[in-house]
């Protein structure tokens, strides 16, 4: 019996009731065991445990015949059916299908098997078919469907709605703030593992893509786009990507939000910006945040484009940390980019200059900030504000988290010219 259906439950207990007493009154019959996979589809035996332990019983010699009531609880799949009725006839093991008064060692038994399996798989499809019409129905009235037990932030009351998880919204909370403050998808991962910060299961098991996934899902501004992914064979359960092939539905306002809608929307804006950065600039990973290294991923070379890499090396007043074009000893022994090497003091003091000159002429800064109000770009707002607080300061010295914050980029010329480029837009030549 597969099904969990609490009034087809009993209708299992007296198909076991049933078993037991048919096989008591069969004196040269002995029972080994009842197999049953209670709440488990027949579509498949990769789930069906019982099943499978039954298959190996009759691997060892501990069965010789099987009663089942029909081929539908054996297998609606025809290609499982007739493979392990070949399987279990090869090792002696007869199959009694009581509903179609079908013995797998008859000689005519394969053939009827065959064409009554088939027949079992398409009601198994025709089944399917009608759950996903239902479900399909069901997300074009608005009805939102979610598996909170993998979902962070949310569980379900008694009327299947979503609702906060006070202790988990909290986390998702500081997921999307450090994002913002410059964190990678990999940084924060790292933070929650390191702190023991617990996640769906239970437990400190983050990955990054589970973080990307967190940014990027609009339920947590409180919306719902219903299918995004969708059942292609039913015998299997696959899954994929809803790239259009079926119809997807957008729930607006369909619970409760976590993530302020202007904040969410402002993740997906950076997101783009990140992605857009790494293309540019021909970049495998993109770090916007690093204590020990506040430079990386953010000093080009004017002359051939490649990004700068930091070295340190040993001198007689000890480590030196300077950064060089990738390019430079690109072919081992041969020099190729000519543009030179410079120290990582004199990118910091050109950063701490870069943010003096804007202060000198914050007049001319506050009309482009306007400008950037009235056209409602949150993205350039978001940073005008992170620069704003840093020329607001009444003395600057460098602050990686800070000014990493603002920073966009360090452009460096053959002749020794350094660009410094802020996120917000405004680039400061020196």
């Amino acid at each position: 019996m597969s099904t969990d259906q609490e009034e087809q439950l009993s209708s299992y207990e007296n198909q076991v009731n049933y078993y037991r007493e048919y096989i008591s009154k069969h004196e040269d019959y002995e029972l080994v065991d009842i197999y049953a996979d209670e709440g488990i589809s027949a579509t498949n035996t990769k789930k069906r445990d019982a099943f499978n332990r039954l298959i190996q019983d009759c691997r060892v010699g501990k069965v010789d015949r099987i009663l089942v009531k029909s081929i539908s609880r054996f297998a609606r799949n025809t290609l499982d059916c007739i493979k392990y009725v070949r399987e279990l006839k090869e090792l002696g093991v007869g199959v009694t299908f009581e509903k179609e008064n079908i013995d797998s060692l008859d000689s005519k038994g394969e053939v009827l098997l065959t064409i009554l399996s088939s027949l079992a798989q398409d009601e198994s499809r025709s089944i399917s078919e009608n759950a996903t019409w239902g479900i399909r129905k069901k997300f074009e009235r608005g009805e939102v469907r979610v598996n909170t037990t993998k979902f962070m932030g949310y569980d379900k009351d008694e009327n299947g709605r979503l609702i906060i998880n006070p202790e988990q919204a909290e986390t998702v909370k500081f997921i999307y703030e450090k994002f913002l403050e410059g964190y990678s998808p990999e940084s924060i991962a790292k933070y929650l593992n390191d702190n023991e910060i617990p996640g769906w299961t239970g437990k400190a098991n983050w990955y990054p893509s589970a973080i990307q996934k967190m940014l990027q899902n609009e339920k947590y501004k409180g919306d719902a786009l219903l299918q995004k992914t969708f059942t292609v064979d039913f015998l299997t359960k696959k899954r994929v990507q809803n790239d259009g092939q079926v119809d997807q539905y957008y729930v607006e306002n369909s619970h409760e939000a976590i993530i302020d809608k202007d904040i969410w929307e402002l993740v997906q804006l950076e997101l783009a910006r990140r992605k857009a950065y790494r293309e540019e600039h021909q970049l495998k990973s993109y770090i916007m945040q690093n204590d020990d290294n506040p430079f990386t991923t953010k000093v080009f070379c004017k002359e051939c484009g490649s990004a700068f890499g930091r070295k340190n090396w040993t001198t007689s007043r000890g480590k030196r940390k300077v950064w060089q074009c990738n390019n430079r000893y690109r072919v081992k022994g041969q020099i190729g980019c000519q543009n030179n090497h410079i120290d990582e003091e004199t990118l910091e003091k050109a950063v701490v200059m870069a943010v003096e000159l804007l202060s000198e002429n914050v007049d001319l800064l506050h009309g482009k900030w306007n400008k950037i109000l009235e056209e409602n770009r949150p993205l350039e707002k978001h940073y005008s504000t992170k620069l704003a607080d840093i020329i607001n300061k009444p003395s600057w010295e460098f602050d990686s988290y800070e000014m990493c914050q603002a920073l966009d980029s360090i452009t460096i010329v053959e002749d020794g010219q350094i660009t410094v480029r802020f996120l917000e837009g405004t680039e400061v030549d020196l």
